[in-house]
């Protein structure tokens, strides 16, 4: 089994997942195995990354029947990919591993430029919020989020996981784990919301940071988080924030110096 981390500007893709008629990154990995090695296989991600969402360190997982020595592999792709896709490593791992099913937990970044002209080479990755905001508060309500919570307010509609449900004959469940919930300014000023979790329900780090930028700029307030927590209902939240300021930064499997959580949940 082969194990990528890959690096990607999600700015002009559909997301990671293969859409008919839709250019996506997980259709420019499965082209680029293809030409370099004559299989044809879908490359399993650690998750789906929604379009124009960026990653750091998206992992993938994908077989390959001819033996291929580890460094020619990935200089054999980063040729064929375009160069908004780079495959950081490439390694031969057990074949029980899947990225996703063998993911542990995620690490999530969301970047907020606050200054009052966003120059034109950031505006790809970032959230531009020029208002004054209440830092402080902010950094109270993502404290609020941390441990276990049915996140479900925090949720937008996914088809996929409704239908999952359905086969099962369950609810989907709206339980996760927050191991980390923090704001910090970085050099320049760049406001960055960071959180790590045992699984996100879709648009769920977008919702929370929308919810964040709506209590820093005084229209919730911080202490209103256990309520919208506890209605389980996406209508007491606040706004999605936009896509572009999202990173998906890293995927840990339990071995990486990190405590092992439960297993990923989607």
């Amino acid at each position: 089994m082969w194990k990528l981390v890959l690096a990607y500007d999600g700015a002009d893709y559909a997301g990671w997942q293969v859409q008919p008629g839709q250019n996506t990154v997980q259709a420019e990995l499965r082209d680029a195995i293809a030409k370099v090695t004559g299989e044809s296989v879908l490359p399993q991600g650690s998750g789906r990354t929604d379009a124009g969402v960026h990653a750091l360190g998206q992992v993938a997982s994908f077989s390959l029947a001819a033996p291929v020595p580890e460094a020619n592999l990935a200089r054999a792709l980063n040729r064929r990919l375009p160069p908004s896709i780079r495959v950081l490593s490439a390694e031969c791992v057990g074949e029980d591993f899947h990225a996703r099913h063998s993911a542990r937990h995620k690490t999530y970044e969301y970047r907020i430029y606050r200054g009052e002209i966003c120059p034109p080479w950031l505006a790809r990755y970032v959230c531009w919020q020029p208002r004054r905001l209440d830092i402080a508060a902010m950094r109270r309500a993502a404290r609020m989020v941390r441990g276990t919570h049915d996140f479900t307010s925090f949720a937008a509609s996914d088809p996929d996981r409704t239908q999952s449900s359905r086969q099962d004959g369950a609810p989907p469940s709206g339980l996760r784990t927050i191991l980390l919930s923090q704001w910090r300014i970085r050099a320049g000023g760049m406001l960055v919301y960071r959180v790590r979790g045992n699984g996100f329900l879709h648009h769920m780090v977008r919702n929370l940071v929308g919810t964040f930028l709506e209590i820093g700029l005084g229209r919730m307030e911080a202490e209103e988080i256990p309520a919208i927590l506890a209605a389980r209902s996406r209508a007491q939240a606040g706004p999605t924030a936009p896509a572009s300021g999202l990173f998906l930064v890293e995927v840990g499997y339990g071995s990486d110096g990190h405590p092992a959580p439960p297993r990923m949940l989607l």
